[in-house]
């Protein structure tokens, strides 16, 4: 048997682009449409076997190891002469079906403003949607009410039409969308005149949804089947919610913690007290032990948001922030000075590094 690579004048190195190269040359002089002779069309069937074998990396693969070339001139390495108008043309002698009208819809996207508290437990919100529904004068059939799509009488319902075109290795036929139908195989004598054809128009619609607890900024929630309705009442596409919660002006956030800053006076830091403080849901009792100090955290449990996958909600997490009296009568002076000759209290001294009170503050946030 005759060497492959001698049969299309290539390397044993080829690469498959000249392999292809190389067959296509040899194709177009010996095939039997334009050389009819006995030995072109013999050396014609060993090109095109050869093509079979190196043009497959397995095949060539075992071929190369000396193995079995794999077919055939009648097996399946070898599958006719149809096998060329493949190769050269894609395949364009071959009937493709007619398109369907009805289209899968496109999927609609709509920015939904959360405030923080919408996030503790999650909320309800109609939404006004401006998207393409079902026309309901034509159901979606395109057409005026009794009457329907007619075959077209170009393609015949085939939605395309077949060429042949003259070339070196004969006739090629080739095949493209019917331009009378637009490729659908049909058409629509009597349009639909609300939606003009579509089966579709544009209207608002209210969507109702839950939006969970737990949300964040940047989130995107997906409603499978809530955007456009597609061509032709084609199924929905699917509506995303992208979500964006509001800064707070007193709390905010920290994975499913609430963050907040509490002033306390002097003297309730020095004595200790119990404030009721405002909580995203509700009012809290907090607790201040005498001599808290600026910068303690102090912890409400179940007092944060609820995660977005769980029940188990975050704490409340407070930092305390001393407010020392800048304003003293005569008075207050006096007894604040007589204080501190009693207790005793040490010299000013410098104290470890600690990035000022605020991030001494976060420090303890994200570590408490």
């Amino acid at each position: 048997m005759a060497d492959h690579y001698e049969v299309l004048g290539v390397s044993r190195d080829a690469t498959p682009d000249e392999i292809k190269k190389a067959y296509r040359r040899l194709a177009r002089e010996l095939h039997p449409d334009v050389n009819p002779g006995e030995d072109a069309s013999e050396r014609f069937k060993l090109v095109t076997h050869a093509y079979d074998v190196l043009s497959d990396p397995e095949q060539r693969r075992r071929y190369d190891m000396g193995g079995d070339s794999g077919g055939g001139f009648g097996g399946a390495g070898f599958g006719g002469f149809g096998d060329i108008f493949d190769t050269f043309f894609g395949g364009g002698g071959q009937r493709s079906r007619p398109r369907s009208r009805r289209e899968r819809g496109q999927d609609a996207l709509v920015r939904v403003n959360l405030e923080l508290g919408d996030v503790v437990f999650g909320v309800h919100r109609d939404l006004e949607v401006d998207t393409a529904v079902l026309c309901e004068t034509c159901e979606g059939s395109c057409c005026q009410p009794g009457t329907a799509p007619v075959t077209c009488d170009v393609c015949h319902g085939a939605g395309n039409v077949q060429r042949t075109v003259r070339s070196l290795i004969g006739n090629v036929v080739t095949s493209q969308p019917c331009t009378a139908c637009q490729g659908y195989g049909t058409t629509i004598p009597y349009p639909c005149a609300t939606c003009h054809g579509q089966g579709r128009v544009r209207a608002r619609r209210t969507v109702s949804v839950d939006i969970p607890a737990g949300v964040e900024t940047g989130l995107r929630l997906q409603l499978p089947g809530s955007g456009e309705v597609g061509p032709a009442g084609g199924p929905s596409g699917d509506l995303y919610l992208e979500i964006t919660v509001a800064p707070h002006e007193v709390f905010s956030r920290d994975g499913d913690d609430l963050l907040a800053t509490l002033d306390v006076s002097m003297t309730d830091a020095i004595l200790g007290t119990t404030t009721r403080i405002e909580s995203l849901d509700g009012p809290v009792d907090l607790e201040l032990r005498p001599g808290v100090q600026a910068g303690d955290v102090l912890t409400i449990k179940g007092r944060g948001i609820t995660p977005l996958r769980g029940s188990q909600r975050g704490d409340l997490r407070v930092g305390v922030h001393v407010v020392t009296p800048t304003r003293l009568d005569a008075k207050e002076r006096a007894l604040i000075e007589e204080f501190a000759k009693r207790t005793k209290a040490p010299a000013p001294r410098l104290a470890e590094y600690q990035q000022g009170l605020f991030a001494k503050l976060r420090d303890r946030f994200r570590n408490g």
